[in-house]
């Protein structure tokens, strides 16, 4: 068996080892991120094959990041238990499993039950990409660190849909719940050739199971109540109920937290200036990447009468805009303020939103195009920044717990924002039962407040 300790790695491949590791971590944020946005352009065929409504639908996204959001804040005590090495494999072995299971689902609870699935297993591994970037990297080239494994973050919504709207078309929806497999399984082989056995001694401590079912009835039920808002009638009781329940949990988690003494959630590290309002930015940034995602294909196929194809393709150039974005972005913060990149990303992002909230059938692929890639790079450049600022004050140790938190808010954010969205067009104008381009308007109008409010605290971030 081959030597996989740290100085055996480094003899084997000097310095390029880093970057082996970057890019096997970022083969399963890839896979995740993939698989949270390539279903959106298959909603369509999969409604007409099962007969659903897209309140139930919704659950095939919603699912998904509820699910990755509940397990996020796991990673910290999976990665002192059993170290990155196992804790990736595993997920990534068992996202393959269930990834294949949904594309043979022959109902649509089935569907429903592996995106879920789905979604709980790509929740463990998103944090463990940051975490290990800002554990082998030195502060001076996390931020370009972070530029390269960012474009798995972003980049792969802007190219799910491309290979979303080309499955779908040529083959069957089906095949969009297979993709992300094969990468995964790609994935557990780079994880057993690149990565380290763990450096630091594992340790020992009881998890935090109560904290983590508050969590979980907490986001599930306040998720639900925003779904049945889409259908209100028959419905109330049902919201006031799974409200109320929310915010109980809430409220049990919260002083659960402050109270044991290991958390799943360490509230200390939020007392920090600059980890808190970066946190605050991640929300925004989960809203922004999520809610527009989520807001394109819908938009141009509902209102523009787009092909599925056409909408993932309309995502190809803000890919490519990326690719070159990513790198520069990265640099820049590891040498300038990370609150100008933030506040200059979002307002790149916000202009995007404002031009699509402006928008009207008559403009054509170019424009629409040109107004995503705007978007795209403002994204772009926030989350390096993002990254940098919340945990480079952080010390080693805090890193485990540091990276799943901030993965936690960013997925938060886009698990409410998807919600806050379809919940928008649902109580907007519609013609032939779907939702019209005003309706559309008015959902952009909302995502650009969102993210332009989170400006202030942002600009809060210490240098």
């Amino acid at each position: 068996m081959s030597d996989h300790s740290l100085e055996a790695l480094r003899a084997r491949y000097g310095e390029r080892w880093r970057w082996f590791a970057v890019a096997t971590v970022m083969l399963g944020t890839m896979a995740t991120v993939l698989s949270a946005t390539i279903v959106n352009v298959a909603l369509p065929d999969i409604m007409t094959e099962f007969g659903i409504r897209q309140g139930q639908a919704h659950w095939l996204a919603t699912g998904f990041i509820a699910a990755m959001t509940t397990t996020m804040l796991t990673t910290g005590w999976l990665l002192d238990h059993f170290g990155l090495r196992k804790t990736l494999a595993t997920a990534m072995l068992l996202f393959s499993a269930v990834s294949m299971v949904g594309g043979f689902s022959p109902t649509p609870e089935t569907l429903i039950a592996a995106r879920v699935a789905q979604g709980a297993f790509a929740g463990l591994m998103q944090p463990m990409a940051m975490y290990l970037v800002f554990r082998i990297f030195p502060k001076e080239r996390r931020g370009q660190a972070m530029g390269i494994y960012g474009m798995g973050v972003i980049l792969a919504p802007a190219l799910g849909p491309v290979l979303g709207g080309v499955l779908v078309d040529q083959l069957d929806w089906r095949f969009v719940m297979f993709a992300p497999a094969p990468v995964t399984l790609f994935g557990v082989f780079m994880v057993w050739k690149f990565l380290p056995r763990p450096v630091a001694p594992l340790l020992s401590y009881p998890f935090d199971l109560k904290g983590f079912l508050l969590l979980a009835l907490t986001i599930v039920s306040s998720l639900d109540a925003l779904n049945r808002l889409q259908s209100p009638a028959g419905n109330l009781m049902f919201i006031m109920v799974g409200g109320t329940v929310a915010l109980v949990a809430l409220t049990l988690f919260v002083r659960r937290e402050r109270r044991t003494e290991h958390p799943l959630l360490q509230l200390q590290l939020l007392r920090r200036r600059s980890f808190l309002f970066a946190n605050i930015g991640a929300i925004a940034l989960g809203l922004a990447l999520f809610g527009s995602t989520y807001l394109i294909p819908l938009f141009v196929q509902t209102a523009l009468d787009f092909s599925a194809t056409d909408a993932g393709l309309l995502m190809l150039p803000a890919g490519i805009a990326l690719g070159v974005t990513f790198p520069i972005a990265g640099r820049m913060a590891d040498k300038r303020s990370p609150r100008l990149l933030i506040t200059f990303g979002m307002a790149l992002f916000a202009a995007s939103a404002l031009l699509f909230a402006m928008s009207d059938i008559s403009l054509g692929f170019f424009w629409l195009a040109l107004w995503t890639i705007v978007g795209r790079i403002g994204l772009g450049f926030m989350l390096p920044a993002l990254s940098t600022g919340a945990l480079n004050p952080l010390e080693a140790h805090e890193l485990g717990h540091g990276s799943s938190t901030i993965n936690f808010t960013r997925q938060l954010g886009g698990a409410y924002g998807i919600n806050i969205v379809a919940l928008t067009l649902e109580y907007g104008d519609h013609a032939n039962g779907l939702p019209t381009i005003g309706a559309f308007h008015t959902a952009w109008w909302l995502v650009a407040g969102f993210v332009v409010l989170a400006v202030w605290p942002v600009w809060r971030i210490r240098d």
